[in-house]
Formats: C-alpha cells, sequence, structure tokens
C-alpha cells in the first residue's frame, strides 16, 4: 500500500470510530482520535516483542479495544468518578482509551507483569498522556497497601477471571460508596449467582447489569457498588482468591 492510499485507510478508520463513538453518545474530538490511532499503532508496533494483545486487524482493534473500552462511559457511575483503577491492564485498556477520551479523571493501571507496564509507561509517554500512572504488582498484594485500599471512586477490568475471584482483588480498592464495574460476557446469570456471597462479605452489593449493544459487542457491565468497607482480611495472599473463591 502506497502513502497516500495508507492515509486514507487511516482517515476513514479514524472517521468510523469517531461517528461510532458518537451513535453511543460519546464525544470524540479529531485530536482524540489522532491520539488513539496512534496508540494503536505503537501497540501493534510493540506487540511484535511483547504480548500485548492478540487482535492485529486495526478494524477489529478498534471495535474491541476502543469502542469496547469507551462503552463504560455511558454508565452514571463512571461519569460521577474522579479517581478510576484499571485492574489487569494488560496492553492498556480499557485505561488508556478511557483516559484519552476523559482528560478530567485521573487512572492509574495495574498489572502483574513488569514489562508489559514499562511499555504502556512508555507508549503514554510518547502520547504526551499525563493523567495516567502505571503501577506494576499483584491485586492481592496492592490491595493491602494503604496508598490503594479504598482510594478509588471506580475500579474497572476487562480481565478473565470468574466473578467471585475478581471481586477479591477489585472490591478492596473501592471507596465505601464507588463503584466496581466488570466487563462480561452476555451469560452471567449462573456465574453471578454462584458470586453473591463473596460479593457481600466484600462489602459490596450487585447494582445492576447493563447490555453493551453496540454492533459487534455481545456483552454486559456488572455494576457492584461498595456498600461496607472490606474486611481486613481480604484480599487473601496471591493465588488463594483463584485457587479458593469465596462460596
Amino acid at each position: 500500500m502506497d502513502m497516500m492510499a495508507e492515509e486514507m485507510t487511516k482517515k476513514k478508520q479514524r472517521e468510523m470510530m469517531r461517528d461510532t463513538l458518537g451513535e453511543m453518545g460519546i464525544r470524540c474530538t479529531e485530536q482524540d482520535s489522532r491520539r488513539l490511532m496512534e496508540y494503536m499503532r505503537l501497540v501493534l508496533e510493540k506487540n511484535q516483542h511483547i504480548n500485548l494483545t492478540s487482535i492485529t486487524d486495526p478494524n477489529e482493534f478498534i471495535l474491541k479495544h476502543f469502542l469496547d473500552s469507551a462503552a463504560v462511559m455511558k454508565l452514571p457511575e463512571y461519569g460521577s468518578a474522579d479517581t478510576v483503577l484499571d485492574l489487569g491492564t494488560g496492553g492498556g485498556f480499557p485505561g488508556v482509551p478511557l483516559a484519552i477520551l476523559t482528560p478530567g479523571k485521573q487512572f492509574t493501571l495495574i498489572d502483574s507483569l513488569q514489562k508489559r507496564v514499562r511499555v504502556v509507561e512508555e507508549m503514554c509517554g510518547e502520547i504526551a498522556l499525563t493523567n495516567v500512572n502505571l503501577r506494576h504488582g499483584r491485586a492481592e498484594d496492592l490491595g493491602r497497601d494503604p496508598r490503594y485500599r479504598e482510594q478509588f471512586d471506580l475500579c474497572l477490568s476487562r480481565a478473565v477471571a470468574n466473578m467471585a475471584v475478581l471481586a477479591e482483588y477489585c472490591l478492596p480498592f473501592v471507596k465505601t460508596g464507588g463503584y466496581f464495574v466488570s466487563y462480561k460476557g452476555s451469560d452471567i446469570e449462573e456465574e453471578l449467582s454462584a458470586a453473591k456471597k463473596a460479593i457481600r462479605v466484600l462489602g459490596g452489593r450487585i447494582a445492576g447489569v447493563e447490555a453493551v449493544n453496540t454492533k459487534g459487542l455481545g456483552h454486559n457491565f456488572v455494576i457492584i457498588r461498595k456498600e461496607t468497607s472490606t474486611p481486613a482480611r481480604y484480599p487473601r495472599q496471591a493465588g488463594k482468591p483463584k485457587k479458593t473463591p469465596i462460596r
């Protein structure tokens, strides 16, 4: 593909992304769209050396990383949050797209792989993203750290894990009165039912489930409100939540 054709393709992709976000009721400026596209370019470039994503087709990347990440912006729980934690950020999703689209919020992105954290931090620097802090560590350890424990208005996670396990990872970070929102698939009733005790024990309550209706995205947001402080014994030591979920 020659340079002119490549630029035309990128322009079409930016326009498609902005139009779809607009249909979702989400504002995306020209500068935002350029920043997002530059972040995609960086992720796909770095992905050749470190595993950041399994999605390498640009159109699929826009749908499953940018539009999927941004869908949470329609929730009032997101709108009211000033401090947002992205737990298990991987290649920076959903935290980086959200930080680009909502510059007035402060984001902390946590991942257990130090090399990945360094790469995401480097990419954020390259697009001059100043409202993001990266932190390497396990949820079980950082959830006990006073600098992070019950410090966030909202915790988001796209991590693939059982809901009871995710609740033990995420709820200790959330302030009382704040929210934990999990990106989940379309079939979640059984999983939610099995996780009710864990959520209650950790100080939470299922506040609702919101379906994402954007074409090509078939999932739900599970919204958990933090009702009371998480008991001091949680999260348990590394590996325990996954090995023996609260039942």
